[in-house]
């Protein structure tokens, strides 16, 4: 019997013992002691190998038949209310359509390009193909967010890539998992989606909080690599000559035969002045210096931009209907008898018939005409409510500068003069140092990294900004997905009903999760089980840190063995009532519990990236050696949680900005 199949029967055996141990007997058994052995029998269950979604289902109506003492018209109504609630949630909308997008982005051939085009600009770098590998998983990762994808065509891409480049298999091991599971924190992710529609929190926040915590992982991951590879070089060798070679397109090679110089810039400007350019055309010249004038091209727009919205005109404010509006402070008062819109009010009256008129701007020495209260509603003149002459600086005011002030330009900040300072001083070292591979380079990237870059900004920035729901940008995602496609000519018949099938079949193994998983929750607050184990938690007297600890101890413990679908779907509706009386941001414990998850993935003996990677790596590289490899990257993640929840600012600054 193999060594995982041991874990699993010994993991049940504890969960059964415990069962045994802790339930009273029959006699003294209440509802909420059932609602917990259901939870105990759905995990057995689930680690038994039977569906996730039908456990639930079946025990979820197995337990509410008992606790409404057998009556099945209830326990029927309790499943069709459950499902029907679950699918009137639109959130769920965006779930098979980033599905899509993801599986038409990994089906259309474009990670092949994205690897070698950034292992290739990234040569000179240490551990070159291991950062190569991370930084291709997040961004893959980042468009599918389905980790065994990523896992296993990184495994076939990068994988032989390392070990012929002399890479300790643990470390190329490790990189590609670690990468691979990425996608689970980083948005779009569908985990983000599941925990939003389940803790009732914004998924736009969510999005736009897993953010930086993403990029912060995968920056210690890329740090932890060029670390090790300098500190040791037999275990990530730097890429020989013969890697390094970047074959040159025709244009750039017939260039470079003509001038020979080194530096691509001059050569292009000696082509477009038509000294000797070989057997180009001024044309195609201008196309290549086009190319090369992209990045300070997109730079001089974005600052353009950024300077056009912080030196926007603001407009003063003026009146309605031509009159100037002044402030409390102000020395001149409005007429009396004008309101704020212009329109006229009624005079305040008092007994006796006679009065002054309250607030009056009269000059010393101005005699004021004595008014008789006009009856309620009786209209009046606009000639009869002046109570005072204008001054004479009022009355030689031009009528223009009466209605208007001269809008006031603000000056862009320092900050931004800093940073054009030094975006203009990096391009000018850029270019400086740019050759005919570089710049062919830049080519590979342009045609694989940036576009596949451009759709996901697009999708998360429509989101994050509030221009579209995540609904609505997982359909421009989609789309997207169609137009690259389209754009490396994979888009055929196959690949749109290989991407339909796959999606259909995922999209329905959420909803029915989502279906199981209300069916369960439900059955077990109708149980009491989540008031047991509310009464459990609050007993233990914990504070606000020692539940987290507790909480994150838990939900690692829970990944060895299920999947981060099933976590989220029945353990996360037990927690999160929880949260209220710690006083702990949903939206924070999201995040945490997002990072958790990959940890999970990555913690032997049942990391489920580890046997993605096993089913296709050569058969020299051994489980115990993938297992050793994901140790050191699991203890990174485990430090990027600490950083979380010691700087929680690193999570919750841009939804705080954007959203409150």
């Amino acid at each position: 019997m193999r060594k995982e199949l041991y874990f699993g029967l010994s993991i049940m055996a504890m969960i059964l013992i415990g069962v045994v141990y802790t339930l009273p007997s029959p006699a003294d058994m209440t509802n909420g002691h059932l609602g917990l052995l259901m939870l105990s029998l759905v995990v057995v269950a689930i680690m038994l190998g039977f569906p996730t979604a039908f456990t639930l289902m079946g025990m979820g109506m197995i337990f509410t038949y008992l606790a409404y003492d057998r009556d099945i018209g209830k326990t029927l109504d309790l499943m069709v209310q459950s499902t029907f609630k679950v699918m009137t949630n639109d959130v769920l909308i965006s779930v098979p359509l980033f599905v899509f997008m993801g599986y038409l982005v990994e089906r259309a051939n474009l990670i092949e390009k994205l690897f070698k085009s950034l292992h290739l600009s990234m040569a000179r770098v240490p551990g070159a193909l291991a950062v190569a590998t991370l930084v291709t998983c997040a961004i893959f990762a980042t468009a599918t967010g389905i980790v065994g994808a990523v896992v296993t065509l990184m495994g076939l891409l990068a994988m032989p890539s390392m070990l012929k480049a002399g890479y300790d298999t643990k470390m190329a091991a490790g990189a590609i998992t670690a990468g691979g599971c990425l996608g689970i924190l980083i948005p779009p992710s569908v985990l983000l989606i599941v925990y939003g529609a389940t803790a009732g929190v914004s998924v736009v926040q969510l999005y736009a909080g897993a953010f930086f915590p993403g990029i912060m992982l995968a920056g210690l991951y890329i740090l932890y690599v060029i670390i090790r590879a300098k500190l040791n070089p037999k275990s990530a060798p730097p890429l020989s000559e013969e890697d390094r070679r970047v074959p040159l397109s025709p244009a750039l090679a017939a260039l470079k035969n003509a001038v020979g110089t080194k530096h691509a810039i001059s050569a292009l400007l000696d082509g477009l002045k038509g000294r000797a350019a070989g057997s180009l055309s001024t044309a195609d010249v201008f196309k290549q210096f086009v190319v090369a004038l992209l990045p300070a091209l997109f730079a001089a727009f974005l600052f353009g931009l950024v300077y056009t919205k912080l030196t926007a005109p603001i407009e003063a404010d003026t009146a309605a209907d031509g009159l100037v509006s002044f402030d409390a402070t102000s020395s001149e008062i409005q007429p009396s008898g004008v309101t704020d819109n212009g329109d006229l009010a009624e005079p305040p009256s008092e007994e006796g018939g006679l009065q002054e008129p309250e607030g009056s701007s009269a000059e010393p020495g101005a005699l004021s005409e004595p008014q008789t209260s006009e009856p309620e509603g009786a209209s009046q003149e606009p000639a009869a409510v002046t109570a005072a002459e204008p001054s004479p600086a009022e009355a030689s005011m031009p009528a223009a500068e009466a209605v208007a002030e001269a809008p006031v330009i603000p000056d862009a900040p320092r900050g931004f003069w800093i940073s054009l300072a030094v975006v203009g001083v990096l391009l000018a070292l850029y270019y400086a140092k740019l050759s005919y591979e570089r710049l062919e380079v830049f080519k590979m990237l342009l045609q694989s990294f940036f576009p596949l870059a451009f759709l996901i900004l697009a999708v998360l920035g429509s989101i994050v900004f509030g221009l579209a729901t995540p609904s609505e940008a997982a359909a421009v995602g989609a789309f997207g997905g169609f137009l690259l496609a389209a754009a490396y000519k994979q888009l055929n018949v196959g690949l749109v009903r290989e991407s339909s099938y796959l999606t259909a079949k995922t999209s329905a193994m959420v909803c029915w999760l989502f279906v199981g998983s209300s069916i369960f929750s439900a059955a077990f607050a109708l149980l009491g089980g989540q008031e047991i184990i509310e009464k459990w938690v609050l007993s233990l007297g914990l504070s606000k840190t020692e539940f987290l600890v507790l909480s994150q101890v838990i939900i690692f413990i829970l990944g060895w063995p299920l999947e981060w679908t099933e976590i989220i779907v029945i353990f996360m509706p037990i927690f999160i009532p929880l949260l209220e009386h710690f006083q702990i941001d949903p939206l924070f414990f999201g995040l945490l519990v997002a990072l958790n998850l990959q940890t999970a993935f990555l913690s032997p003996p049942v990391a489920m990236a580890a046997f993605y990677l096993k089913g296709v790596s050569p058969p020299s590289v051994t489980l115990n050696q993938i297992f050793a490899g994901m140790i050191p990257f699991m203890m990174i993640q485990i430090l990027a949680i600490v950083l979380l929840y010691m700087f929680p600012g690193i999570g919750l600054w841009l939804p705080e900005v954007l959203y409150k």
